[in-house]
Formats: structure tokens, sequence, C-alpha cells
């Protein structure tokens, strides 16, 4: 009786409620599992303790990436019957190889060599196995398609790249996981009008996640952080919505979002990719030191410099990285190049104009 309702059971006729009823199971194992391991990590002594770019002056569990991807799992695995198993096999393969990767990291230090290697390797069985990967640049610049070995070696840069901007941007409350929660619900959107619900679904599952997480991540008395095991996780469930996004959007020519899907995917991750970029720079070409060391130059570090608590930075950077989201989504209709133009000038104008501000009143003070 299971496997013929199974059989007749048509996902998309149940959307909604695959939603709920998967952010409630995540929500549940998520809240159930953080406390226990906040409780094991302090009794390990396994804390993330003050020092280089930290902004903390405290130890604090850093473990939160379990409960993530425990959640997850067991999200996916009890709705998953019922969706594109294929798919999502593959990407519980992934953030279970990622799980582990970063594990150890949190646990033992890994070199960023070793956690590049270790995405590669994760990142490239899901291009292969599926073939998922941007095929080309919706016109922007003129370019249309790329090889097929231009495309498989931009995908790959992309996903590495999403995966380590939600690495390094994860340096202050909650940001990391604000700027995740609004990025998924973003694709959730989009995929729910495209109707692949599998990734609707998936969705679901991460911000059920992360909504206890961030209770957490902002808690004074029970304050816990995702690590690298969390980060590289979200990071990498990111690039996989991006890249499907943008993949199913290329293929078909009349879908919703066909001539903007890139320049959204930009949006979503605006702060993250900004900041990772600009850090790259700094380090790389004016430091002359690692792009992976630890500083205090990134941009939630200058907020901060201004007087602004935690809580104030994360609220001021997803504010306006909604506001960018909202942009967007109204100017899709306009030719691509020109959308991606509006959206970096917005962009820079928005994230640089209280520091623009302040210097200004400086200048007048003195």
């Amino acid at each position: 009786m299971v496997k013929e309702l199974l059989e007749n059971f048509n996902p998309q006729d149940y959307v909604v409620w695959l939603f709920i009823l998967a952010v409630c199971i995540s929500f549940l194992v998520s809240s159930l599992s953080y406390p226990a391991i906040i409780n094991v990590a302090k009794s390990k002594n396994l804390m993330d303790t003050p020092g280089g770019r930290s902004s903390h002056s405290v130890s604090v569990p850093n473990l939160g990436g379990i409960g993530m991807f425990l959640s997850i799992v067991v999200t996916i695995t009890l709705i998953g019957a019922v969706l594109d198993t294929k798919i999502l096999l593959l990407i519980l393969g992934g953030i279970t190889f990622l799980f582990f990767l970063g594990l150890k990291d949190d646990i033992l230090i890994l070199s960023p060599r070793k956690k590049f290697t270790g995405q590669l390797l994760a990142v490239l069985l899901l291009i292969v196995f599926t073939d998922t990967r941007i095929i080309g640049f919706s016109d922007i610049l003129g370019i249309t398609l790329m090889p097929y070995w231009l495309s498989v070696i931009f995908t790959l840069f992309v996903y590495v790249l999403i995966i380590n901007a939600f690495n390094l941007i994860d340096g202050i409350d909650g940001l990391a996981g604000s700027l995740a929660l609004m990025a998924i619900v973003a694709f959730a959107f989009v995929f729910f009008r495209y109707q692949d619900i599998s990734m609707v679904v998936l969705a679901a599952a991460v911000i059920g996640a992360l909504l206890p997480f961030l209770y957490l991540n902002f808690s004074r008395s029970k304050k816990m952080f995702m690590g690298d095991t969390g980060s590289m996780i979200l990071g990498f469930l990111i690039a996989v919505f991006a890249i499907r996004f943008i993949n199913n959007s290329e293929l078909t020519p009349n879908a919703i979002y066909h001539n903007s899907s890139p320049v959204l995917v930009l949006a979503f991750l605006f702060f993250p990719l900004l900041d990772t970029l600009r850090i790259f720079f700094i380090r790389l070409f004016i430091l002359k030191t690692s792009p992976f060391a630890a500083d205090k130059n990134h941009l939630h570090h200058r907020f901060l410099s201004l007087g602004f608590s935690h809580w104030q930075t994360t609220a001021i950077i997803v504010i306006i990285n909604s506001v960018l989201v909202v942009i967007t989504f109204l100017i899709r209709h306009l030719d691509i190049n020109l959308q991606m133009i509006i959206l970096l000038v917005a962009g820079t104008i928005l994230y640089s104009l209280y520091f623009i501000y302040n210097w200004i009143k400086k200048l007048n003070k003195n």
C-alpha cells in the first residue's frame, strides 16, 4: 500500500505542505541537537578561542555545523523518497564529504591547500555525475555558450568561490547565517516558480536548520558558532542552488528568469562575493600575504570599528543586500548588461555610503 501511495504521489500538488514539513522536521532536529552539541563541546573543550581576526573575547563552542548537517540529512532522508533522489543523494554525498573535512578543520586545523583540494573533489563529483554547470553567461558581454572544458572549469571556480566566501565572512555574530538565510529564501522562491520541488524542499531543510542556530549565535549565555563545518556546508548548498538555477534558466528559453538568472544570483550573494574579492585583492596586492591569512580587513570589521555592535552590523549588511535583491527583481526585464551595471553601481554605493558619510563628517570636524 505504501509503495502504491508513493508511486501515485505527485509532489507538485503538495509543494507548500512539503516545504512546511521540511522546515518543521529540520527545525525540530536542529533544536534538539544544538544544546547537546554545546554541552559536548564545553565538556571536551572543543571551543573557538579568541585571537587572530576573532571579534570575541571568550571561548565559544564552534561545532554548530554538526547540528546543521544532522538536520538536513534527516529531513532529506525522510522526505527525499518522493523527490529527485539522484540529485539529492549526490548533494548529500557532497555535504557529507565537506562535513568530515570541516569537522577535522574545526578540531585539528587543516591547511588551506587541503581544504581547497577537498572542496574541489566534492564539487567535481557533483558536476560530473549531474552535468549541472554554467554553460554560458546569458549574453553578458555577448557571451552565450562556453566550450565544455571551460564550462566545467568556470563552474568549479564559482563553487569554490561561494564556499570560501561564506567561510570568510563568518566573523561576527549572525552574519554568515543571516546572509545564507536570506539567499536560501530567495532561491526557494525562484525554485518554487520553476516547480523544482527537490530544491524547494532542500532549501526548506536548510532554513529549518538555520533558524534555531541564529537564535543561539546571537545569544549571550548559550552562544555557538557554525565553524568551518557549517560555513562550508552552507556555502556548498548555496553554490548548488546558484548553479542549478542558472543552468535551468539557460537551458529553457521561455523560463521566467532566462535573461536575468546570473544577475539575480549575484544580487542574492552580493555581500559575500564583494567582501571575498575585496579581501583577496587587499591580501594579495596590498599586504602581499596569503589570501587565506586571518586579519581584520573585512567590511564587517570596518563597521565594528565605527562603533556598531555585531547585531547592528549584521542587520545593516542584510538589509542592504535585501534591497539589492528587490532592485534586481524589479529590473530583470531590462537588457542583462544594463541589469549588471545597475546592480554593481547600486551595491557599491549602498555599501560605501556610510563610510563616505563618516569620512566627510571627519573632514568637516577638522
